[in-house]
């Protein structure tokens, strides 16, 4: 019998551990720092996040590398020579070209083949956001579901995850085109913090703006809170840019508001969402409501 192989990229942000636990595997993206060349590795390989944050918060400026088309043939390539067959959720379609870039590759490597299937999934997300679907595909592989019942569960449910975030410093996300450097100018003046959430089109999009950093945290837990549903069989996530007590502040608040859910984790917000978010990016994640906000303005 076919295994399924459920793979993910570098913007899912799972800890090794997270990885191994529930049997997932990733495609590395990569980032450019000065004249070097890195593999975006969630083992952290090349640098702790300490210090990747600090390479940062000095001015220099990081800049991401996506999966190649080849990279994603290679790589589904020797999943089906070895008798499996793949699931890849990728980094949501308004963040990256990584969709595109697998399903190119997919449609290669199937052509004249009489074995094996890949689906490929538009997150519409990324972070521990990305990385719950991936659980869930875990969950439901567990249970026995074929690869075509797992992809459609994934995609009816896909809508349903939600991302609350706050950040440190407005000027990283002014960089990465994500609010205009006026704004950022402004909203760094006056302390005002951004919840940025993840809007239909898969967008990453400042929804709401608050007075400071305790009332920024407070907001994440609270929206939590609001929108969390089929609460005690899904997990909430937690991915911090080098603001580990902030963190543990984060979900200590979510457990005071009365959230029961199968676990709370927290891991590092990785090299390729860190580059565009940068230090002291707070973010919680959680299945419920579904994503109405459309982020056109």
């Amino acid at each position: 019998m076919r295994k399924i192989i459920i793979m993910l990229d570098s913007t899912c942000d799972m800890s090794p551990e997270m990885l191994e636990k529930y049997d997932v595997e990733y495609i590395p993206m990569g980032v450019s720092i000065g004249d070097k060349e890195y593999p975006a590795t969630l083992e952290w390989k090349d640098f702790k996040p300490s210090e990747y944050y600090k390479i940062m918060e000095s001015g220099t400026r990081v800049f991401t590398i996506q999966v190649s088309e080849q990279q994603f043939t290679e790589r589904f390539t020797k999943i089906l020579d070895e008798g499996n067959d793949v699931i890849y959720i990728s980094c949501s379609s308004g963040l990256s070209g990584s969709i595109h870039m697998a399903e190119i590759a997919r449609k290669k490597v199937l052509e004249g083949r009489t074995e094996g299937k890949i689906i490929c999934i538009d997150s519409l997300m990324s972070g521990l956001g990305q990385a719950m679907m991936g659980i869930r595909a875990s969950e439901l592989r567990a249970e026995g579901k074929d690869i075509e019942e797992i992809g459609k569960i994934i995609e009816d449910e896909k809508m349903y995850y939600n991302q609350w975030g706050t950040v440190g410093n407005l000027t990283y996300l002014a960089k990465a085109g994500r609010v205009k450097a006026s704004k950022a100018f402004f909203g760094n003046l006056f302390g005002v913090k951004p919840i940025i959430i993840s809007s239909v089109k898969g967008a990453n999009v400042a929804y709401k703006k608050v007075k400071g950093r305790k009332a920024a945290i407070e907001e994440l837990a609270q929206s939590v809170a609001d929108t969390i549903a089929d609460s005690e069989n899904r997990i909430v996530g937690i991915t911090n840019a080098d603001c580990p007590e902030e963190a543990e502040q984060l979900k200590q608040l979510i457990i005071a508001k009365g959230v029961k859910c199968k676990e709370i984790v927290i891991s590092s917000l990785g090299p390729i969402l860190g580059a565009s978010c940068g230090p002291k990016t707070l973010i919680a994640y959680n299945y419920g409501k579904k994503k109405d906000y459309l982020g056109d303005e």
